[in-house]
């Protein structure tokens, strides 16, 4: 699971590849947790910016790693922008003759 997020997070702002489901949710959960941890931790110290700049440092992998899984289910990363159906595409299973030999 780690692995995931370290090879995600290696990828910082590599928005070309491709990012298969499994990868994009583990590293989304990671996301969701660091940002928890951002605020939490912000509001105890008094330091309530520390939560955007936690975002700051994350939007970037964030994005990238959407791009790739995009890419993933064939279609172009853009695709994030759009509200309501990236979301559907998200879920989508990988497309079989894009994804890597392992």
């Amino acid at each position: 699971m780690f692995e995931l997020f370290n090879k995600s997070w290696s990828q910082y702002g590599n928005f070309n590849g491709r990012a298969s489901r499994r990868e994009y949710w583990n590293f989304y959960l990671f996301y969701i947790v660091i940002m928890f941890l951002g605020g939490l931790i912000g509001g105890l110290s008094g330091f309530e910016n520390l939560s955007g700049l936690v975002f700051l440092a994350m939007i970037v992998p964030m994005l990238s790693c959407g791009a790739r899984r995009m890419h993933d289910v064939g279609k172009s990363g853009w695709f994030q922008i759009v509200p309501i159906y990236n979301l559907f595409l998200l879920v989508q299973p990988s497309l079989p003759n894009l994804q890597e030999n392992k």
